[in-house]
């Protein structure tokens, strides 16, 4: 999916698994600004939009999430993650049900493994899914956002800012009227400041939920049956997954962000010392200066000095350890 606002002035293409929306529109800090100042809107329609309908929506999707749903009122907005036999997180959404219909918008390109993954579990379960990613556009308005929702457009409300779900059709109109846009850079920033993981970036093949902090946001541990439980439980009870989240204030007098996957070591032991983590996330925050995400083993001192590649870090703890 290419944005039709990519033709507005100045606007960037994104790269990877952001290609389809603009990077930014040409003064990224002002945009971070603007976002964290309340103005502005966020394009994000490349990202997949899948909905579930059908009276049984929400008990069905409840035996499937790691997020307590069977429940979930109406314009209430959750996260929610479907996990491997052995706990690794496949799939995030983010949803919102709206009396009717549960709406969730995921990673680009990952609607499509969802939905067949979602199809396989149907049995006979009175639900229907379906693929709305090419009518349907998510945009994102920060918190404190005055800006006009179009009477029938469904909302996911979180405290850190709106998502709609807009009529594709209606995308370009309603960027005239919602502010000044803001690229999906100064939306990463302003994640990664917040310390919130993404799948596909901080995740990895072997990523579990407590890694990350998704339990709780994500991971209700008050309800069972679903895949991946078990590896759950038995991380919650013992208390030591492999690996931990973790917040790098990054040394502001390199030109170069190290790039996701930039191995990072103990500062003490030198460049060539042992792998101890990696970067997933780095960007350039207009208050923090550089700061990243990363992944680093569980038993690194809380207190350790750190090497992103060549670049000096200091860590914050996301995750305990």
């Amino acid at each position: 999916m290419k944005s039709p606002l990519l033709t507005l002035p100045g606007a960037v293409p994104a790269e990877g698994v952001d290609e389809g929306v603009a990077a930014h529109y040409g003064d990224l800090f002002r945009e971070q600004r603007a976002l964290a100042d309340g103005t502005g809107f966020v394009d994000l329609s490349h990202r997949g939009v899948v909905t579930v309908t059908g009276p049984e929506r929400l008990s069905w999707l409840h035996l499937l999430l790691t997020q307590h749903v069977s429940d979930l009122p109406p314009h209430q907005a959750t996260e929610a993650l479907i996990l491997s036999a052995n706990g690794h997180i496949e799939h995030a959404l983010y949803l919102v049900d709206d009396g009717e219909t549960v709406w969730a918008h995921v990673e680009p390109g990952t609607q499509e493994t969802l939905i067949a993954y979602l199809e396989s579990m149907k049995f006979f379960y009175r639900v229907e899914v379906a693929d709305r990613t090419a009518d349907i556009a998510v945009v994102h308005l920060p918190a404190g956002s005055i800006a006009e929702v179009p009477e029938g457009v469904v909302v996911r409300e979180t405290p850190y800012g709106r998502d709609l779900f807009l009529p594709r059709a209606d995308l370009e109109t309603y960027a005239e009227k919602a502010g000044p846009p803001v690229g999906i850079l100064a939306h990463e920033a302003l994640r990664v400041e917040q310390q919130r993981p993404r799948l596909g970036f901080e995740t990895d093949h072997r990523t579990i939920p407590h890694e990350l902090g998704w339990i709780g946001g994500a991971v209700h541990l008050q309800k069972g049956c679903y895949r991946g439980q078990e590896t759950v439980a038995r991380v919650q009870n013992l208390g030591k997954p492999p690996r931990r989240l973790v917040f790098l204030h990054l040394d502001g007098s390199e030109v170069h962000l190290p790039v996701a996957g930039t191995e990072i070591r103990l500062a003490d032991d030198g460049p060539d010392g042992r792998k101890i983590g990696f970067v997933t996330t780095s960007v350039r925050h207009h208050e923090l200066g550089p700061v990243a995400l990363a992944l680093v083993k569980r038993n690194v001192p809380v207190d350790a000095r750190l090497l992103a590649g060549e670049t000096a870090a200091a860590q914050e703890t996301v995750v305990e350890p």
